[in-house]
């Protein structure tokens, strides 16, 4: 009768230790902090600042991370779907972000977005609050400039010369002197006959 207690004592506790290691593999399956990571621009010899840290191309950066680049280097910051930017150099930018969202404050500097999948919200060093999307970049200052083509800039000459070269072509075939004789008095020698 003692072995058969013994025996039920020992599968109580296996059988305990087995739920609490199945536990706590669910604990430890859930998701992480999510990282982005860096890339340093420019000078190969350049490190930018992350949190008062050097910092070299492949960095892990975080939520609430503090980025500082030097006067010969910028940084490209990538963190997934939430998007991509880039600090120009002499920029310091406090970033945060998770799955959904992208922001930070802008206190020196200025930051392209390269892309996002919704407005990214810079807070400027005066205070401003800017939404900036893809292809726009944002100074310390506040200003918000469109890195697009699409303002009439010297893109419109290259489709000008383009489409007055089509239209000379076409002038110059319509109004040539094409004297082709067709069906003329010559003598026509068939091979077949």
């Amino acid at each position: 009768m003692n072995s058969k207690v013994w025996m039920r004592k020992t599968l109580s506790v296996g059988l305990a230790a087995a739920v609490f290691a199945t536990s706590s593999m669910f604990a430890l399956g859930r998701a992480g902090r999510i990282a982005g990571e860096l890339t340093v621009i420019g000078s190969t010899a350049s490190s930018v600042s992350v949190n008062g840290e050097a910092a070299k191309s492949g960095r892990s950066i975080f939520s609430t991370s503090v980025i500082s680049t030097p006067e010969n280097a910028g940084a490209v910051i990538n963190l997934g779907k939430s998007g991509v930017i880039e600090l120009a150099p002499n920029t310091t930018f406090a970033i945060n972000f998770d799955e959904t969202s992208l922001g930070g404050s802008l206190s020196t500097g200025a930051l392209t977005v390269l892309s996002s999948s919704s407005p990214v919200n810079i807070q400027t060093a005066d205070g401003k609050a800017v939404n900036a999307t893809a292809g726009e970049t944002v100074s310390a200052a506040g200003k918000r400039q469109d890195d697009d083509d699409d303002d009439g800039g010297a893109a419109w000459w290259a489709w000008a010369l383009i489409f007055g070269g089509a239209a000379a072509g076409i002038l110059l075939a319509t109004t040539a002197d094409n004297d082709a004789d067709l069906g003329g008095t010559g003598t026509v020698i068939s091979p077949v006959r």
